[in-house]
C-alpha cells in the first residue's frame, strides 16, 4: 500500500502597490525554503512597478521565488475560490487602495478576490499596511477588516532587538507575519527579556 501523501500547506502571497516590496520578496525567499509550505504568488501592476524600482527585480526572479503564480486579473483563477483548500493569505506590503477595496468587499480583481475569500472562508488573512501619516478613512478601513478577521500587521522596526542592518529591519516584520500565519522559521530571535538590574 502506497504512502499517503505529505500535507502541504498553501500560502497566498500577494504584493500590492505600497512602498515595501522587499517584504513580499523576502516572504517567498523564507517560504521557499521551508518544507511542506507551497506558495501562491498574485501581484498588482503597481506591486510590479515597485519591485522593479524598490529592489531591482524583473518579473522572471520574483516568480522563481513562488511554486505558483497567478495574474491579478485572472479572477479566474484557482485562488478565487473557497474550495480551494489553503492555510493563510498575506498581503505584503498592502497599499491603502487595496485595504480599502479588502474593507469594503471590492473583490475587483484577484488580489482583492483571494483576500475576500480568506475572509468568507474564515481563514487567517495578514494585510502588512504601508502607509505614514494616517488619515481617518486609512484608519476606519483597519477597523473595518479587523472585525472582518483580518490581522493589520504594519511592518514596523522593533529596536529592543538592537538590529544593525536593513536586512535585519525587513527579517524582523516578516518573522512576526509567519508568527501570525503558524509557520515555524529560524528568521530573527525571539525576545528572552531583560536581565535583572544588577545591585
Amino acid at each position: 500500500m502506497a504512502d499517503a501523501p505529505t500535507a502541504v500547506r498553501r500560502v497566498i502571497v500577494a504584493i500590492s502597490g505600497a512602498s515595501g516590496a522587499v517584504y513580499g520578496a523576502r516572504l517567498l525567499q523564507v517560504l521557499q525554503g521551508l518544507p511542506g509550505i507551497e506558495t501562491h504568488l498574485v501581484v498588482s501592476s503597481a506591486g510590479w512597478r515597485n519591485l522593479r524600482h524598490e529592489l531591482d527585480m524583473d518579473r522572471p526572479a520574483v516568480e522563481a521565488l513562488a511554486h505558483h503564480v497567478h495574474d491579478v486579473d485572472n479572477v479566474g483563477a484557482a485562488i478565487a475560490s473557497g474550495s480551494f483548500r489553503c492555510h493563510a493569505m498575506v498581503v505584503a506590503p498592502c497599499s491603502m487602495r487595496t485595504l480599502a477595496a479588502i474593507a469594503h468587499g471590492l473583490a475587483d480583481n484577484l488580489l482583492t478576490r483571494a483576500a475576500d475569500v480568506a475572509l468568507k472562508e474564515r481563514r487567517r488573512l495578514v494585510l502588512m499596511v504601508r502607509e505614514s501619516p494616517l488619515h481617518l478613512t486609512h484608519l476606519r478601513n483597519m477597523v473595518a477588516v479587523t472585525e472582518m478577521g483580518a490581522i493589520v500587521c504594519p511592518p514596523l522596526p522593533a529596536f529592543y532587538l538592537r538590529p544593525t542592518t536593513l536586512g535585519e529591519v525587513v527579517d524582523f516584520s516578516v518573522a512576526r507575519a509567519l508568527d501570525l500565519i503558524d509557520v515555524e522559521h529560524q528568521l530573527a530571535p525571539r525576545w528572552q527579556g531583560l536581565a535583572p538590574d544588577a545591585p
